[in-house]
């Protein structure tokens, strides 16, 4: 009779025990949405500090503590910004269990604060939210943004880092490569000013569009000449052309255009000192021109490291000329006169022809070695030491098929000065 009861009682024990596990199961509900860990590439976004030096490709990868529903994970819910101006960064998103993959579709501009947020419309399985959670990091270099067509860094070479524009075969010839601007702008490219010369082909490419960067930097040495200087060149004025004067009292860009009928035209990017715009007495379509002494622009121009921004952007019809992030000069086709063809530019092209000209992009001189133009010229043929051929340095030279804003060169002209 006794064991009977101790039986009785251990029964009744088990049940009210299994009974209150059950009303505690119960009571907990679904499982809250927590992050158990968060990596972008190599760096931890958990860290106490927020991460640098983050690798321009890196995806993001997020461990959650359960499964996440796929439906709700998209862009409403996850953002990822550039910080400086706050535009979005389209990323794609994937979901793998209680894995969150953000992969940026572009790769990332350098020396640049992304924010990361993850919204609280983001669920799990069990319809529980993720609290709002924002990671901020930093990615590798000095700052430059994202999209660049090629990047020519001269770190002991004259490749393409980002993009396919390499040198031909025998195209780098006499080139050194000597410290740059600063120690971490590393090696630039040296021209000797007689023979070094710097070919990549299929440059048309690179000036076939409506919107269009050129950005780089260069030091001319004025040791042992008195003439100007052919920096850069692409079927001269059949495409794209930069020189500075002898004198070194001013500059100009010349540049190829294409019009709504087909019609190749040119024009000139022409920044002397004592520059005029329309409101100073200068052409109509001037709307800008900052003026500076003869002395102020050879201080610019001679023997010392000169930041240089072009841009072009097609749907304003409108070309600016920036000297160390600050504007210089800038003219407005739509602002010629009434039937002027120059109204109807729709973009910037290579206007050159074999075998006058070459598409080969030149670095060094007005255009590559394979064209005829000027080639008996004393001041113009590659094979005349006593041509215009770049003396100096050349660093950094970029090139973007869209329009950097006023903010993005003044900001990367300070990053890498």
């Amino acid at each position: 009779m006794k064991t009977l009861k101790i039986t009785l009682i251990l029964i009744i024990v088990m049940s009210t025990m299994a009974l209150m596990f059950n009303a505690c199961s119960d009571d907990s509900g679904p499982r809250e949405l927590n992050i158990i860990s968060m990596m972008v590439g190599d760096s931890d976004l958990n860290a106490a500090v927020s991460p640098s030096n983050v690798r321009v490709d890196a995806s993001i990868v997020i461990t959650f503590n359960s499964s996440i529903n796929p439906a709700t994970a998209n862009p409403s819910t996850i953002s990822l910004t550039q910080e400086y101006d706050d535009a979005n960064v389209p990323v794609d998103i994937t979901v793998d269990g209680a894995t969150l993959t953000i992969k940026p579709q572009n790769i990332l501009g350098t020396g640049i604060l992304y924010q990361l947020d993850l919204r609280a419309g983001l669920l799990n399985t069990e319809d529980q939210p993720l609290a709002q959670t924002r990671r901020t990091f930093t990615t590798t270099g000095t700052f430059s943004p994202a999209g660049a067509i090629a990047t020519w860094t001269f770190e002991g070479t004259a490749d393409d880092v980002v993009g396919n524009y390499n040198p031909t075969a025998n195209g780098v010839v006499d080139i050194t490569y000597e410290p740059s601007r600063n120690a971490a702008a590393g090696t630039a490219a040296t021209f000797n000013g007689t023979t070094s010369i710097i070919e990549i082909p299929n440059g048309d490419e690179l000036i076939t569009t409506e919107d269009f960067t050129l950005n780089f930097w260069v030091k001319t040495n004025s040791q042992g000449i008195d003439r100007g200087h052919f920096v850069i060149g692409l079927g001269a004025f059949f495409g794209l052309q930069y020189e500075i004067f002898g004198d070194y009292r001013g500059a100009k860009f010349a540049m190829r255009f294409i019009t709504s009928d087909g019609t190749s035209i040119g024009e000139d990017m022409w920044f002397p000192a004592e520059a005029t715009d329309a409101n100073s007495g200068g052409w109509q379509g001037w709307d800008f021109a900052k003026s500076l002494t003869p002395e102020q622009m050879i201080a610019k121009l001679k023997d010392t490291w000169l930041h240089v921004t072009l841009t072009y952007k097609g749907s304003a019809r409108k070309a600016s000329l920036y000297y160390n992030g600050e504007l210089m000069k800038s003219f407005d086709f739509n602002l010629w006169p009434e039937g002027s063809i120059q109204r109807t530019v729709t973009g910037m092209h290579y206007g050159g022809t074999a075998p006058e000209v070459v598409n080969e992009l030149a670095f060094g001189f007005i255009q590559s070695r394979a064209g005829t133009l000027w080639q008996n010229e004393p001041w113009g043929g590659y094979q005349f030491p006593d041509a215009n051929h770049f003396k100096g340095q050349l660093d950094d030279i970029k090139i973007y098929h869209k329009v950097l804003t006023p903010t993005e060169i003044r900001l990367m002209y300070e990053s890498e000065r």
